[in-house]
């Protein structure tokens, strides 16, 4: 039975905490250079969140006020019956929106189940819209698997889709106004991304790649008008109207160059179960051990979520200038 509380989660800082992300594996078929290693070791299945202890962990979190859920990874479509997850997650009385993050790739076989499910919302990782380079940045990735994703969730009947791109210098930059362009003709919305500093991910120079949202901005007006508009889907993009095409929003996650923390909504639940209270600390509180330790017991695990978001830190600490800032991979983190 469903018993909201009739006390929020505020952090010390006086933000309501109403988001949560919550990563369901660190298997990815894509090995993004921004992301992870080209050969990375994986975690033990018995490391993981099973899908039901998953379900418990949200209902908690919705019961505190949690209303709004979105399921990363990794690549969260490569886990094994998932959307069994998505069904159940669905369900859950308080929950105003179930949202996705994925690179496409499963979408051609899921997208119709996922919309039976209850998923409201998905944003599909796109960095390029040149099949070699594409491969290059993504490793493993096919641009055509990515393009029938996207044509899939469309045929399924999502209408809030959204474009994920990480904007890297002498890599894709120069495809911005293409994205843009693409986003316009497929009636999707669109977020650039300045690349976060988590886990060493090999000879990538993350202070070289680095290209502002300003240089992104820049580029854009050299074709559209951009019009700012204080609309939010409740996460850290900033976005803008095109004037030309109002039905396209183009957003902006800027950690480096405009930090989004004075409106921190998020946490963060990792594959493990630990709940990270910021993308960019390292403070976080073990929930897994919580459920496993005390099994059933929906009132310890509430008091220790609460106490948790008390410790919540006012903002990040990504730092370009040094070489790694976290040595958490973006994969365990959840993107």
């Amino acid at each position: 039975m469903y018993h909201p509380t009739s006390q929020p989660l505020i952090d010390p800082f006086m933000r309501r905490i109403n988001y949560l992300r919550i990563s369901v594996t660190d298997r990815c078929d894509f090995r993004c250079l921004y992301c992870m290693s080209e050969q990375m070791r994986f975690l033990p299945r018995a490391q993981l969140l099973t899908l039901e202890e998953i379900v418990v962990l949200a209902r908690a979190f919705t019961e505190l006020g949690i209303d709004k859920i979105r399921i990363t990874g990794g690549e969260p479509l490569v886990r094994n019956n998932v959307l069994w997850l998505f069904e159940q997650l669905g369900t859950l009385p308080g929950l105003r929106e179930l949202a996705l993050t994925t690179n496409g790739s499963q979408l051609p076989k899921l997208a119709a189940g996922l919309q039976a499910a209850g998923v409201q919302r998905i944003n599909i990782s796109l960095d390029s819209l040149q099949a070699d380079r594409f491969r290059q940045i993504t490793r493993t990735g096919e641009l055509s698997q990515v393009l029938a994703g996207i044509k899939a969730a469309q045929a399924a009947g999502f209408t809030r889709l959204k474009l994920n791109t990480v904007i890297l210098k002498h890599r894709n930059h120069d495809e911005v106004l293409d994205l843009v362009a693409f986003a316009v003709d497929e009636g999707l919305d669109i977020s650039f991304i300045e690349e976060m500093p988590l886990g060493v991910v090999g000879s990538h120079d993350r202070a070289a790649a680095y290209y502002s949202s300003e240089q992104i901005r820049r580029d854009l007006t050299s074709r559209y008008t951009l019009l700012p508009t204080t609309e939010t889907t409740g996460g850290p993009s900033r976005y803008y109207r095109l004037a030309a095409y109002p039905d396209t929003r183009v957003g902006f996650i800027a950690p480096h160059s405009q930090h989004f923390c004075e409106t921190c909504n998020r946490l963060r639940l990792t594959v493990e179960g630990r709940l990270l209270l910021c993308l960019g600390q390292e403070q976080s509180l073990d929930l897994r051990r919580v459920i496993r330790g005390y099994p059933g017991d929906q009132e310890k695990l509430q008091q220790q979520i609460r106490a948790a978001v008390a410790l919540k830190p006012q903002g990040h600490d990504f730092n370009l200038e040094r070489p790694v800032t976290l040595l958490r991979h973006m994969n365990l983190t959840g993107g």
